[in-house]
């Protein structure tokens, strides 16, 4: 009896709960229906949004928005950024307001087109370099390693290998990408929401940064007015370059969903290249909407390096404006390839 008296206590207390949880909650008379197939729509299609009135309201008028910004019931897609996007409808009627969201994922309408490349040179890179990032500057390269205790930034010579500037991360920290940006070195830490920023010439510490709603250091790269950050995630983030502010962001898709795990990168062109971790290939991505326009497949070139136990995955790409041509290299690999890209 005892037993039947605790369980009875348990339920009702559980009852109890549940019941307030819902205290004050007015259900909703209105939800949102799209022509979006499971959620999902293409960037060549016009979305198409309609209420749900289930309780036959008189409904004076609707405002439409897509992740805050104010649109039609009828939307052309090719202007928008992809992934999942927040479409909300504040209804009013008989002198009342109710809001209702849903989520559309928007992809793009084609799939990437493939790329492969040709080796033009290669040349010698340090064997324990875990290399993060990489990035030219003057025909100059700068490089980022990383693991705990190891962490550097570097200036290299990268015709010969020659270290000719080095400092070290203080033990705590992991180093990430990095980028240069009127005169300026912008690095990352991995898990330590922490960036650095330095003096291209001195390497001078300048001052730190912290991240905002990414919550992982992964790659850089800038167009001159904005810096792009990855976070690990599908997620790239534009920042402010005076204040590195987060300020917005946009997806990583292709035709068939997200793509994650976006690490290192490079601005070349106007279009994003980006390692993607553990994938030995490039992603080539549109900055404006997030749409992966094109691949490389890389993994070839870890044949071609000494093979070792310590011995990781493709990681480091950089456009030389020298040249006009891409480096790439790895995480403890000892040759900094110099490549051509070629649509196949």
């Amino acid at each position: 009896m005892k037993i039947i008296k605790y369980l009875t206590i348990i339920f009702l207390s559980g009852l109890l709960i549940a019941c307030g949880s819902n205290a004050g909650q007015k259900k909703n008379d209105f939800s949102i229906k799209t022509n979006a197939i499971k959620g999902d729509i293409s960037n060549n299609e016009t979305l198409k949004l309609s209420i749900e009135n289930k309780k036959n309201h008189k409904i004076d008028s609707i405002a439409y928005t897509i992740d805050g910004k104010r649109i039609s019931e009828h939307i052309t897609l090719k202007n928008q950024k992809l992934g999942k996007q927040t479409i909300q409808a504040i209804i009013y009627f008989n002198n009342e307001k109710q809001t209702t969201n849903t989520t559309v994922t928007i992809l793009n309408n084609q799939p990437p087109k493939i790329y492969t490349y040709k080796i033009i040179n290669e040349y010698p890179h340090d064997i324990t370099s875990y290399t993060q990032g990489i990035e030219f500057l003057n025909d100059n390269l700068y490089e980022s390693t990383g693991q705990y205790k190891e962490s550097k930034l570097r200036h290299v010579d990268y015709k010969t290998g020659e270290v000719l500037k080095n400092i070290d991360l203080a033990d705590e920290y992991f180093g990430e990408g990095l980028t240069i940006l009127h005169d300026k070195i912008y690095q990352l830490t991995w898990k330590e929401g922490t960036g650095f920023v330095y003096d291209v010439n001195s390497f001078d510490k300048l001052n730190s940064f912290k991240y905002g709603n990414s919550k992982e250091g992964w790659g850089l790269c800038n167009n001159d007015t904005t810096i792009y950050k990855s976070d690990g995630t599908e997620k790239i983030w534009l920042l402010n370059p005076d204040t590195l502010v987060e300020e917005s962001y946009i997806q990583v898709y292709t035709n068939k969903g997200k793509i994650i795990g976006i690490n290192e990168m490079e601005w070349i062109n106007g279009t994003i290249y980006a390692n993607r971790y553990q994938k030995d290939g490039v992603a080539i991505i549109n900055p404006k909407n997030g749409a992966v326009i094109g691949v490389i497949d890389f993994s070839p070139l870890k044949k071609l390096v000494t093979q070792h136990a310590g011995l990781d995955v493709l990681n480091g790409i950089a456009y030389n404006p020298t040249t006009k041509t891409v480096f790439v290299t790895g995480k403890r690999w000892d040759k900094l390839f110099e490549v051509e890209i070629i649509e196949k």
